[in-house]
């Protein structure tokens, strides 16, 4: 399943880079993803169980995953509007992520278990997409046109 992932990744990769690349804008795509790593970095060294490399570098994908976001609200909040099928996807994004602190809950109820790691950064991501999920609930769900407050 692993190999399935990593090759997935390497091909929606080659998708953005080769294929589409006239797709891409580079003028509307200013967002300084050092920031995300450094804070990323930071976190996973202030909160990682066990200083060894693999549990430093899930810690670290834990909190990246939380923000990675990040630089797509950052190109809406820019362009004031997406495309449906895209709000839709985002939409869909954050739905998984919060749907996760129900499992959370369920776990730690019957099982005694805990990631605070996994809570907080999960909890992170959830309040990111929060603003997303009121815009898109009053904009799509209405049948109007994605658009941002101006």
């Amino acid at each position: 399943m692993k190999l399935f992932f990593a090759g997935s990744s390497l091909y929606v990769l080659y998708l953005m880079k080769v294929k589409f690349k006239a797709a891409y804008d580079p003028s509307m795509d200013t967002f300084r993803i050092e920031y995300l790593l450094g804070a990323a970095a930071l976190l996973a060294i202030g909160t990682t169980l066990k200083y060894t490399i693999l549990e430093a570098l899930w810690t670290f994908s834990i909190w990246l995953e939380s923000v990675a976001i990040l630089p797509q609200l950052f190109m809406l909040q820019r362009t004031g509007e997406a495309e449906t099928i895209t709000t839709h996807y985002l939409f869909a994004l954050g739905a998984y992520r919060a749907l996760y602190i129900f499992n959370w809950i369920y776990r730690y109820s019957t099982e005694g278990y805990t990631d605070w790691v996994a809570w907080l950064a999960g909890l992170l991501q959830t309040a990111l997409y929060s603003d997303f999920f009121y815009i898109y609930y009053t904009r799509v769900l209405k049948g109007k046109k994605f658009e941002l407050p101006k």
